[in-house]
């Protein structure tokens, strides 16, 4: 067998596992947007919360046309940090289910005063091959 019978398949193999995405995408910030997904591939979403101050993200677009919500909203903690009113991170976890384009918005207000405008907004398009 000639070396280049092996290095071929040695080569395509190694630029595949380099092409790979990660299973799970995470996203923190805004500046992560557009998000390009492949169907299958599940997305989290963590956003810094204190819902002690009475402030909450609320979802208001989940890009359904294209993701699948994988639960509700999981408020943490950092463990470290055992005082009372301290802010911690709002997660959503979300599957690829569909291709096409839809845009996640998630807004973080007072939840007994939405006519008020958000003090934060978080808005990314998802694009799903």
């Amino acid at each position: 067998m000639t070396v280049l019978r092996l290095l071929l398949p040695l080569s395509l193999a190694m630029l595949a596992a380099c092409s790979h995405r990660p299973s799970v995408v995470e996203l923190n910030s805004e500046g992560e947007c557009p998000q390009r997904l492949q169907l299958g591939q599940s997305l989290t979403v963590t956003l810094p919360s204190n819902p002690t101050t009475g402030y909450r993200w609320k979802l208001k677009d989940s890009a359904a046309a294209v993701l699948q919500a994988r639960g509700p909203e999981v408020y943490s903690t950092p463990e470290q940090n055992g005082m009372v009113g301290t802010a911690g991170s709002s997660t959503w976890r979300f599957q690829a289910a569909a291709s096409g384009e839809g845009t996640l918005l998630l807004v973080y207000q007072q939840p007994w005063a939405p006519e008020v405008v958000p003090v934060q907004t978080f808005e990314c398009k998802v694009i799903v091959h």
